[in-house]
């Protein structure tokens, strides 16, 4: 028997995925993770996610889905974590490709559950932004969670809504989402990180990051994306709760209105419409703004120095932990200087790594007893 997820937002979403899938049901029968190739730019240069013609080696499932195995690569100047993922996970990810809009989306699903007949279909959202409104003057990604939200309600068979991680995005508070959050299914454990410990080390997805962190028992406030985003570290982090799909899709305007677009850029012109933003065109932006940067090199002396200075600052906000995503884009370091980046400040100061994040103060006890 198979089991089908559905990662609604791509990129972090699949690692969960995966890790979820081991908790839940064992690591006898993998599951079949249908996701994004949308790893944002500190992996990929190019804005927006990656369809199949981005892609080589891939391996037909359906008509409309491909596989990405682990010998797969993307088509430069494009990168993707899915390849990787494929070769450190024993899963099959499914490439979810949304530039046919909400009925391309709708047909991969149909197809995929017509071929797999799985025994069950969970779609998976860390954080909860697939429950919100379009208003929220927190939200920064809500269109490829509306798109799998708008699709999963248009197919005809049994998908169950999970959200884990409740505010970890840093969209949508765990307070905002609380009223509509269903009963918990799991609350994840330190045991249950293991199925996706390696792939931490080194995949950039912030919230999966604390939602693992979280499973550790790491508590207190983390500082995340380039704008510095303040996330709670809670008891309720580590928690998957079951959400009544039609109620979020009542929620989400996004999804409502891109039911029946054919087109990514449809629904991109309803996220202007009705979040006033379109994520897409914030990464085309900051593309353009990166590729006037200068390179900057890795001095040790320096960074530490510098890393000293953001550290009293953000102990000043109230801040615990960060992501090295966040120190990268804090220390003005180009995203492809993440892991060597990672690697420097975990060899100079071991003590402060509290995997996968990076530890700021001391003040508190983070891991209780």
């Amino acid at each position: 028997m198979t089991r089908l997820i559905v990662a609604a937002g791509g990129g972090g979403d699949a690692v969960a995925a995966a890790m979820l899938d081991a908790a839940l049901y064992g690591d006898e029968d993998q599951a079949v993770v249908l996701t994004y190739a949308w790893d944002r730019l500190l992996i990929d240069p190019v804005p927006g996610p990656r369809g199949a013609h981005a892609f080589t080696g891939l391996s037909q499932i359906t008509p409309a889905v491909s596989a990405v195995p682990a010998e797969a690569r993307p088509v430069a100047p494009a990168g993707s974590t899915l390849p990787r993922l494929a070769a450190e996970l024993p899963h099959t990810f499914a490439l979810l490709d949304p530039h046919q809009g909400a009925e391309g989306v709708t047909r991969q699903l149909e197809e995929l559950v017509s071929h797999l007949e799985p025994e069950s279909i969970d779609l998976l959202d860390v954080g909860g932004d697939i429950l919100a409104r379009g208003d929220e003057p927190t939200l920064k990604s809500p269109l490829g969670d509306a798109l799998t939200l708008a699709a999963a309600c248009q197919v005809n068979a049994s998908i169950r809504l999970l959200v884990a991680g409740p505010g970890l995005d840093g969209e949508l508070s765990a307070d905002d989402l609380r009223p509509v959050l269903g009963a918990v299914v799991h609350t994840l454990t330190a045991k249950d990180v293991e199925a996706i410990s390696a792939v931490l080390e080194w995949h950039p997805s912030e919230a999966t990051a604390m939602l693992a962190a979280t499973a550790r028992g790491v508590r207190g406030t983390c500082e995340i994306r380039d704008a510095g985003l303040p996330v709670p570290l809670t008891g309720e982090s580590p928690r998957v709760h079951e959400v009544d799909l039609d109620e979020a899709l009542s929620r989400n305007t996004l999804a409502r209105a891109v039911m029946t677009t054919a087109t990514l850029d449809e629904v991109e012109a309803y996220s202007r419409e009705i979040c006033g933003f379109s994520e897409i065109d914030y990464e085309r932006n900051k593309a353009a703004w990166l590729k006037d940067q200068p390179p900057v090199q890795l001095d040790t002396e320096a960074l530490l120095l510098q890393l000293d200075q953001f550290e009293t600052a953000a102990r000043s906000r109230g801040v615990t932990h960060t992501t090295f995503r966040h120190i990268t884009e804090a220390l003005n370091l180009n995203g492809s200087q993440r892991d060597a980046l990672r690697q420097l400040l975990i060899n100079s100061r071991p003590e402060q790594y509290d995997e996968p994040l990076w530890h700021i103060t001391t003040n508190i006890t983070t891991k209780p007893e």
